[in-house]
């Protein structure tokens, strides 16, 4: 349980998220794996990391029942970790390929948002529930995966979206089997590490300085507004639904940490 690192092959490390049941990361999860990512990125002998999980899903976003018990002290250090862990996916001096399975929810979209590859399961899906849960982010990061209206439906609804519809999208590279994902992540990341050490290190470099968005910046601002919607207490008003009979969905896992997510915008039907 929680954040290791292995090298399977010679240039690859891979980063292995593991909080059971449904890998919703308490604060010190966030901040685990940005420590994990930064060293596997800072090792001269480390030209690609592939970011996994394990269990059901790759990320069910922050732990909300730590929030409920904790209030505004957990939501700043969950908004800090948070932002520390996408930063570490975003500046790794190294490629990043994200091997998404399952839901890939919430703080899951500011990883794979800010990844340099995702390939993805096909039972993968991806989406904000933000709105159902008193909080708002990470649309900085969904904008990077899908266009731009789309985007904006996908967060104020909550629904998400198939990884074979991402990958219709241009934004996932490969959809696989479930039992096929690691395999081909491997051989992307394989693919990526069989290149100049030194020359990647500057192609990650050279590609971050010419985005077209700052993500940390345009994510510290979206933040701005999940700490003005808890001092207003509209972020309550709809956190205390959550995990209720009369809340927004129904828990992928253990107690209260994540949501059913809603059908994607093509099928209108439960997706994971």
């Amino acid at each position: 349980m929680g954040v290791s690192t292995s090298c399977p092959e010679k240039g690859i490390a891979v980063v292995t998220v593991d909080f059971p049941p449904v890998n919703a990361l308490p604060v010190s999860g966030w901040y685990d794996l940005a420590d994990a990512l930064r060293s596997a990125g800072r090792d001269s002998g480390i030209r690609c990391v592939v970011l996994a999980a394990r269990g059901r899903g790759f990320n069910a976003g922050v732990d909300i029942k730590e929030i409920q018990k904790e209030g505004g002290r957990a939501l700043a250090g969950a908004n800090r970790g948070c932002f520390e862990a996408f930063a570490a996916v975003y500046e790794c001096e190294v490629p990043v390929v994200a091997a998404v399975r399952g839901f890939c929810l919430g703080g899951g979209i500011g990883l794979v948002g800010n990844a340099d590859a995702i390939v993805a399961s096909e039972d993968a899906v991806f989406g904000l529930p933000e709105l159902d849960r008193g909080a708002l982010g990470a649309a900085t990061h969904l904008a990077r995966l899908v266009p731009a209206q789309l985007m904006r439906t996908l967060y104020y609804t909550s629904r998400t979206v198939t990884a074979a519809e991402l990958h219709a999208h241009g934004s996932v590279w490969r959809v696989v089997p479930r039992e096929g994902l690691t395999a081909a992540a491997l051989e992307l990341a394989g693919e990526i590490a069989a290149k100049d050490g030194e020359l990647l290190r500057l192609a990650k470099a050279a590609i971050n300085g010419i985005d077209p968005v700052d993500v940390r910046r345009s994510y510290r601002f979206e933040q701005g507004f999940t700490f003005e919607a808890h001092v207003t207490g509209v972020a309550d008003r709809v956190r205390n639904t959550f995990g209720t009979a009369g809340g927004k969905g129904e828990r992928v896992g253990g107690p209260g940490e994540a949501e059913e997510p809603k059908g994607s915008r093509t099928s209108g039907k439960e997706d994971a």
